[in-house]
């Protein structure tokens, strides 16, 4: 009787110390959030946390932030070829790697996860001078180009996932029905891995949206970057409109990761 109240008391004691420390990480993970979601709304001139009051004053005010808006567009230009571009190479070698199986595509593989091991900071330094000692001056460019790179990674692990899980049989099938490998990639494989593309795509647009180490390095003084410009507004004049420029971006996320879950199962391709 007893080691079975022992067994019971240490069934609960275990489960409860998970489940607080799993409450405290989200606590941790929504504070500053909600906290950021909250002073937002407030009608004072300040980053005070409790507001004095609320309005939607500095709502107003971001349609003639015209900086914000001019690095929003920036960004958005940037996120949306370094994805595409993304996109085309990652789907391009998670082929590569999936349908071998010699050394070379594990190198391969390890290869595109380099620019997620490197120090963000070291990678754009040292993009920065490949492009001095090539000659080619920072400018927008070279801006895609780097944060093509980072993304790239994303999109090859959520497609290599869901290369993994398609039943080879489905394309030998299609080959003995005399189907081209052109045919096959379109109307089998493509299909397939859709999900994929889209999860590692949705990833590697918001990684590019929102990168600083990289826009440091290789902008020109004429392209202002949405995280740059936020961080400069808040460290010379706490300007509150950042935070509900935060705000509206945390909205759009969450938005799109609900639309990518449901097309694409975000979490479980994450997960796979």
């Amino acid at each position: 009787m007893r080691t079975s109240l022992r067994r019971d008391f240490d069934w609960f004691s275990f489960h409860g110390t998970v489940l607080l420390l799993a409450g405290l990480c989200l606590v941790l993970l929504a504070a500053p959030t909600v906290i950021v979601v909250v002073v937002s709304f407030t009608n004072g001139f300040s980053l005070r946390f409790p507001p004095p009051g609320y309005s939607l004053r500095w709502y107003a005010a971001l349609a003639e932030a015209e900086q914000l808006q001019a690095a929003a567009w920036n960004s958005l230009v940037v996120a949306g070829w370094a994805t595409l571009l993304s996109v085309v190479l990652g789907t391009a070698a998670a082929l590569a790697i999936a349908r071998s199986r010699r050394l070379s595509a594990r190198l391969l593989d390890s290869l595109f996860l380099s620019p997620l091991v490197l120090p963000a900071l070291a990678f754009g330094l040292a993009a920065l001078m490949l492009f001095s000692l090539a000659g080619i001056p920072v400018s927008p460019l070279t801006l895609i180009l780097g944060h093509t790179v980072v993304c790239v990674p994303f999109v090859v692990r959520t497609t290599v996932a869901a290369l993994s899980q398609m039943d080879p049989v489905l394309l030998e099938s299609s080959t003995s029905l005399g189907a081209s490998r052109l045919y096959t990639f379109r109307r089998v494989t493509l299909p397939l891995i859709r999900p994929g593309i889209l999860a590692g795509g949705f990833i590697a647009f918001m990684a590019s949206f929102d990168n600083v180490p990289v826009s440091l390095f290789l902008r020109d003084a004429a392209t202002d970057m949405l995280p740059i410009r936020m961080w400069q507004d808040l460290e010379g004049r706490l300007d509150v409109t950042v935070a509900a420029a935060s705000s509206l971006l945390i909205l759009v996320t969450v938005v799109l990761a609900v639309v990518m879950e449901r097309a694409a199962g975000l979490s479980r391709r994450m997960a796979g």
